[in-house]
């Protein structure tokens, strides 16, 4: 694979965890006035996982789903959903507030998802 198809695949993967990450703290931040912060999360990151996986596919690396991409883009978000809630109650541990705490989160576990989700697009096709 080329450097040129990578790069395009990195900044089209930034979009469209630009596009998730929006629809999950936003989600959230309604969410956490009323109930507790970690379901608000939770919520959040289910809801926007669907997204990001119908968009990951066919937008950030043109293929189609699959049950065989689907379980493998489960398994690394499964992953990535534990990495997100402990570092999201380590954050709010050292006193960031409710609303700056999924912020930091995403500085840390985006990177981390990239590499896990590229290598599921890769190695699982259909």
């Amino acid at each position: 694979m080329d450097k040129k198809q990578t790069f395009g695949e990195l900044i089209r993967f930034g979009i469209v965890g630009t596009t998730a990450a929006a629809i999950h703290y936003a989600i959230y931040w309604v969410l956490q006035h009323w109930i507790n912060v970690n379901v608000a999360y939770t919520i959040g990151y289910v809801l926007s996982f669907l997204v990001n996986y119908y968009l990951t596919a066919h937008f950030t690396f043109k293929e189609k789903t699959s049950a065989k991409n689907g379980i493998g883009f489960g398994g690394a978000h499964l992953v990535n959903y534990m990495l997100h809630i402990v570092l999201f109650n380590f954050f709010l541990w050292l006193g960031l507030s409710r609303e700056l705490a999924p912020i930091a989160v995403l500085a840390i576990a985006v990177p981390t998802n990239f590499v896990l989700v590229r290598f599921v697009f890769k190695h699982f096709k259909h």
